[in-house]
């Protein structure tokens, strides 16, 4: 197994049908694992949420990718919570439509992520990538630990998930781990338990 043939790009206006009918038809698969707000403000809509997301990427604090495998969404990726400064870091989040799991969908696109992010000129050039997940979250811990991500241990209380506060296990991704590239040495990792 090579690499999974993905692409990462940012979101439009003209994404609402796809992305809408990929994550509703999702729901009852992600809503284990997805954050809210606790103040419980008020909701957005798709053309408010992309002009934050042109917001965002203008000031420089965040971006949001969809997945896409073969010109189709199947998912998506975001960094944000970005600091510069003496930190230069970020936050991931991601997910993939369950019907792809299991395919190295969500670990070649943290890889992707990771080394535009921490390596690339037109990326942020961040020193450090956090992402945090639930214990019980099987499926997501193996993508970091795929993907060769430090383990950093527990952060109570981290997080508001499905209605409650809830502790994550924490992982980073740090520019001097890039090297020849996190999606390199996926590949290559891939590749050998394949043979």
């Amino acid at each position: 197994m090579g690499a999974v043939p993905i692409t990462l790009r940012t979101m439009s206006l003209d994404d609402a049908d796809a992305w809408n009918e990929v994550r509703w038809s999702n729901d009852g698969w992600l809503r284990p694992w997805e954050s809210g707000d606790p103040m419980h403000g008020p909701g957005i809509t798709f053309n408010q949420w992309i002009a934050g997301q042109r917001r965002n990427e203008q000031r420089g604090v965040g971006i949001v990718f969809l997945i896409e495998l073969n010109m189709r969404v199947v998912g998506q990726i975001s960094l944000g919570a970005i600091n510069y400064g003496a930190m230069r870091t970020g936050v991931v989040g991601y997910w993939v439509s369950q019907d792809h799991a299991g395919r190295g969908i969500a670990p070649t696109a943290l890889a992707m992520l990771a080394d535009w992010a921490l390596a690339d000129p037109t990326g942020p050039r961040l020193h450090r990538l956090e992402i945090a997940i639930l214990p019980e979250n099987e499926r997501s811990l193996a993508v970091v630990r795929k993907v060769g991500a430090r383990h950093e241990g527990l952060r109570p209380n981290y997080m508001y998930v499905a209605g409650r506060w809830r502790t994550h296990e924490t992982f980073c991704l740090l520019a001097e781990d890039v090297g020849e590239g996190f999606a390199a040495r996926l590949v290559s990792r891939l590749s050998r338990k394949a043979a």
